[in-house]
């Protein structure tokens, strides 16, 4: 516990400059995060996967998450030209190399989702940070709060297990305390600090919504980590894991987000 808590400071002095200056230097961080975790999504795999592979998979990657990295609009237009490139580069491989052992149409598919997937997520989280770096609070505000208080009640009240065979650690209990105190907290913030004549009924749904699509997020990815038989994504960051054992609830959270978009 010790050393999971000093390596969250530590991660915390680390990540709040980029995020109180924003601009190019958190588009930087983020395409830092999102590299590191597609190694983690890639290294999961049994096989390593063909070089030529590997580079067109993190410079897609790259351009996903630098996509209008300075636009404030948080609906980018994406240019279907280079996402129709990205698909034929990551799925065309498999006849080129002919060999199931070392690229298959699992394998393609696998690298194609992980790349639109994290690139997407890290790209939103520029954005977001472009429109308001206050909105980016709200957001990390619901993650933390949820994840701290869902881990306080299932520690101290917690008797039935949530999904068992996903994360066996997590309960019932956790996930209502941390769902009431992953709204009360933020919905304050908010009215605090972003916009106090927001119909209340409204932002509380909506970040009732973010709180449990926070905690989905994060057994999503206790699934994946289940299904390759791994703790943890890798061990960057001592007593935490990996990137995606950080990021998983704020990559779902960002996503959601954007469900909501016009309503907050």
């Amino acid at each position: 516990m010790k050393t999971r808590v000093i390596s969250g400071i530590i991660l915390a002095l680390i990540f709040i400059p980029f995020v109180y200056f924003g601009g190019v230097y958190f588009a930087a961080l983020m395409l830092t995060l999102g590299i590191l975790s597609l190694r983690e999504i890639l290294n999961l795999r049994r096989n390593s996967f063909p070089f030529i592979i590997q580079v067109l998979a993190y410079l897609s990657l790259a351009f996903l998450i630098l996509v209008e990295y300075d636009s404030t609009n948080m609906i980018v237009q994406f240019d279907y030209r280079m996402l129709t490139f990205l698909v034929f580069s990551l799925i065309m491989p498999i006849v080129l190399i002919n060999d199931d052992k070392k690229y298959n149409i699992e394998d393609s598919l696998y690298v194609l989702g992980s790349v639109l997937f994290l690139g997407l997520s890290y790209n939103l989280l520029i954005l977001t940070r472009n429109h308001s770096i206050e909105y980016l609070l709200y957001f990390f505000t619901i993650t933390i709060s949820t994840d701290v208080f869902a881990f306080v009640t299932g520690r101290l009240v917690g008797r039935c297990q949530l999904i068992g065979k996903i994360s066996p650690n997590k309960t019932v209990e956790g996930l209502i305390g941390g769902t009431i105190m992953g709204t009360i907290i933020p919905v304050v913030f908010y009215t605090t600090v972003i916009d106090s004549s927001i119909s209340l009924q409204v932002l509380c749904l909506v970040t009732i919504s973010l709180s449990l699509i926070s905690q989905l997020g994060d057994l999503v990815f206790s699934s994946i980590k289940r299904h390759f038989n791994v703790k943890d994504f890798s061990n960057l960051i001592p007593g935490h894991g990996g990137i995606l054992d950080r990021f998983d609830s704020i990559i779902f959270v960002i996503l959601g987000a954007i469900l909501f978009l016009g309503i907050i």
